[in-house]
């Protein structure tokens, strides 16, 4: 059985009358790469905060392994915290950024500069041990940071959306460093972010906020695919829902149901063996070119607006931008839909149901 690196039990902020977290239950495994992913507000920060120590719970406990910490100040915690502003010192070179956590500790120069090099090496920079932070792209200064954090050896890592400052590409690259770095060291990561791709690229598990609660902690293919309420099928990724008089025309039954755009199939015919399948005939709207993808709204005859989404390798985009206000015929299996409680979706706004 993996033992337990944090465990939270009844915690909650409050902020006036502001729930920030709201009787939360968590439990994060040993050597996991855990993310807390939700829009702002969500209570995801507070909590990477309440475990840093940083904030003071209104009530509940917090515990690293078998010791409770939950009145412990940050520096009495076996964490580090890694911040999405770098907050390395421009005055330094790598190596003394890297040193520093160890000579504030005074462990001696002769082991802290073992372990400084052992950490620069662990985030590929051993290269640039002289180099001012000047000197260095943002990924590596990201990654100074990381190793700064690395060195004490922490039981935790926090990480508060730590490649929010990153362009695209370059932050898809350190989503695959990030990883590759959290298996070699084999320390638990509890990584803050409100980008989905980020989440289901790097986590073991994932847990949702939404209002200072947990909306549903799973892994990542689970909550993509078997999303447990609208809101996280919205979060996490896009989605065509259906309900009412809608799901009774289109799925052929009352209730509330979603499929993913990628799920639908787009066609100018029905397909002749239709087992297992929906099928529901409308007329194209709109085509949006993404690059690798293309993106088809099509107004279907039973009401409803539907999203399709389908790469760009058997069609030219000419020929999707061809079938804007043409017939077409949607296909989709039963099994690929998701079936929601009812209760789900009372919440959402209109532009998001059909």
């Amino acid at each position: 059985m993996t033992a337990t690196a944090i465990s939270l039990r009844g915690l909650s902020k409050h902020y006036d009358q502001v729930r920030a977290v709201d009787d939360l239950d968590l439990d994060i495994a040993d050597g996991e790469f855990f993310s807390m992913l939700g829009p702002s507000g969500s209570g995801k920060t507070t909590v990477l905060r309440l475990i840093a120590g940083f904030e003071v719970p209104t009530a509940g406990t917090i515990l690293l392994g078998e010791d409770d910490v939950t009145t412990r100040p940050p520096f009495a915690r076996d964490v580090n915290t890694v911040f999405q502003d770098y907050a390395i010192f421009p005055h330094m070179s790598v190596l003394e950024n890297v040193e520093y956590g160890l000579r504030v500790k005074k462990v001696g120069r002769s082991e802290r500069r073992k372990r400084a090099e052992e950490a620069l090496a662990t985030v590929r920079l051993e290269a640039y041990a002289a180099r001012r932070p000047h000197q260095l792209s943002g990924g590596q200064r990201q990654r100074v940071a990381l190793a700064r954090a690395l060195v004490n050896r922490p039981k935790v890592l926090l990480l508060d959306e730590p490649l929010g400052a990153l362009d695209l590409k370059l932050r898809r690259e350190m989503q695959i460093e990030l990883k590759q770095i959290q298996r070699e060291v084999g320390i638990t990561f509890v990584f803050v972010t409100h980008d989905q791709e980020e989440a289901l690229t790097m986590s073991d598990r994932v847990a949702v906020f939404n209002e200072g609660r947990i909306e549903q902690l799973a892994a990542p293919v689970d909550l993509y695919e078997r999303p447990a309420s609208a809101f996280v099928a919205g979060f996490v990724g896009t989605f065509n829902l259906f309900q009412g008089e809608a799901a009774r025309a289109v799925v052929g039954e009352a209730g509330s149901f979603v499929i993913r755009p990628e799920k639908v199939r787009l066609d100018a015919e029905a397909p002749t063996d239709v087992t297992g399948l929906c099928i529901a005939p409308g007329v194209v709207r709109e085509v949006v070119y993404l690059g690798s993808t293309t993106s088809t709204v099509v107004a279907l005859d039973a009401g409803p607006t539907v999203t399709v989404s389908h790469p760009n390798t058997d069609t030219s985009i000419d020929a999707a931008l061809e079938r804007r206000d043409q017939r077409v015929v949607l296909t989709w299996r039963r099994d690929h839909l998701v079936p929601l409680a009812s209760s789900e979706t009372a919440a959402l706004p209109e532009e998001e149901t059909a």
